[in-house]
C-alpha cells in the first residue's frame, strides 16, 4: 500500500552531520508509523527511532538518544532523519520502514525501502 524511497546517505567525518529523506508515495501515508532501521556489515538489523501516525510521538534506540531526529511531514509524505555527531560505528545501511501497527512494535514493519549508505570516517 505504500512504497518508500529512502535519500541523504553519503560520507561523513566523526562528529558530523547527514540529513536522511524517506519519501513515501500513496495517499495513505498518514495510516503509518515509519521507522529507521541499519545494518552494519556483517550485523543484525537493528531498530534506530520510530515516529507515530501523526508524528506526535517519537521513539529512539539508546544509542542514538541526543543524536538523532525522527520527524515527518505527512503533506509531503515525508520522513527525515537527522544525525548528528555522528561516529564511526553509525556506518551502516540505513532503511525506512513504514507498519500499520504502533510504532514500537518492530515486527509489524512490513514496508521497506531500499536503503541510503552511511559511511562515518574516523
Amino acid at each position: 500500500q505504500v512504497q518508500l524511497v529512502e535519500s541523504g546517505g553519503g560520507l561523513v567525518q566523526a562528529g558530523g552531520s547527514l540529513r536522511l529523506s524517506c519519501a513515501a508515495s500513496g495517499r495513505t501515508f498518514s495510516s503509518y508509523a515509519v521507522g529507521w532501521f541499519r545494518q552494519a556489515p556483517g550485523k543484525e538489523r537493528e531498530f534506530v527511532t520510530a515516529i507515530n501516525r501523526s508524528g506526535g510521538s517519537t521513539y529512539y534506540a539508546d544509542f542514538v538518544k541526543g543524536r538523532f531526529t525522527i520527524s515527518r511531514d505527512n503533506a509531503k509524505n515525508t520522513v527525515t532523519l537527522q544525525m548528528n555527531s555522528l561516529k564511526p560505528e553509525d556506518t551502516a545501511v540505513y532503511y525506512c520502514a513504514a507498519s500499520i501497527a504502533a510504532p514500537t512494535v518492530v515486527a509489524r514493519y512490513g514496508y521497506w525501502g531500499q536503503g541510503t549508505q552511511v559511511t562515518v570516517s574516523s
